[in-house]
């Protein structure tokens, strides 16, 4: 069964399932939420497209839905409705996954108190048949400077390849001083792709690119052990893969603090 997916816009991402994941702090306004995967009827759909408008704006959501023939629990739109709120908003490189009765909420938020009030507000949003998995952390001020680093810049590679265009080479040259600084932190980088061609495809891909990232940047110094690599493949979105600005959007590499 196809996920569902709610995401931000990030410049360089069994039953119907929902997730949401949105752009590193700070979070701009104009930021894109693309609401992609398969709902059972149109009805659903609107109501879906409905809330996400009413929290996030409507010139924000973009709609990249599906109607199919999936399964979900009983009231399962309303609950939907209940969790998709504007607290969600604080959540920043972050995803939300409904799969049935399945809840699993993954992301940064900037105080343990944002991290309690949003655990809070699902508890309170869902019945006892739900089970939630709060993978929510409070935000380091080191993956601030990561995210500031990299600005809204993209690391190329030559197409289809995980071999580095100039441009992206030029990027990792700043990050590796970025990386550097960081002393005794971990640090993941995770390659993502676009939705073009196979999956498992884009997930080897999207694999030997994160690991081309750390390659580069263990050159210029950073220690390899304080580098973790994965690929997501096409499976976490932050753009419009209808669009060419959306998928080059989505082929990109994201810095992620882990420890």
């Amino acid at each position: 069964m196809k996920a569902l997916l709610i995401s931000t816009c990030l410049l360089a991402a069994s039953g119907a399932t929902p997730a949401l994941a949105q752009q590193p702090l700070p979070a701009p306004p104009e930021a894109p939420i693309v609401a992609s995967g398969t709902l059972p009827d149109e009805a659903a759909k609107a109501a879906l497209l409905a809330r996400l408008r009413e929290v996030y704006g409507p010139s924000r959501v973009v709609d990249q839905l599906a109607i199919g023939a999936v399964a979900t629990p009983a009231n399962w739109n309303a609950y939907l409705h209940k969790l998709i709120n504007p607290n969600l908003k604080m959540v920043s490189r972050g995803q939300l996954k409904v799969d049935g009765n399945a809840v699993t909420l993954r992301g940064d938020v900037a105080s343990e108190a944002q991290r309690q009030q949003i655990a809070n507000d699902i508890a309170t949003a869902l019945n006892p048949t739900y089970t939630v998995n709060n993978g929510l952390r409070v935000a380091a001020l080191e993956q601030a400077a990561l995210d500031t680093a990299l600005g809204n810049r993209i690391i190329e590679f030559e197409s289809g390849k995980a071999t580095l265009a100039a441009s992206g080479m030029a990027i990792l040259d700043q990050m590796s001083v970025a990386l550097a600084a960081l002393k005794n932190k971990k640090v993941e980088v995770i390659g993502h792709t676009d939705n073009a061609g196979s999956r498992a495809g884009n997930l080897s891909l999207s694999q030997a690119r994160a690991e081309a990232v750390k390659s580069y940047v263990a050159s210029r110094g950073v220690a390899p052990d304080a580098i973790a690599v994965s690929g997501e493949g096409p499976d976490r979105p932050v753009a419009d893969n209808r669009t060419p600005e959306g998928r080059a959007r989505n082929r990109r590499i994201e810095f992620k603090v882990i420890q």
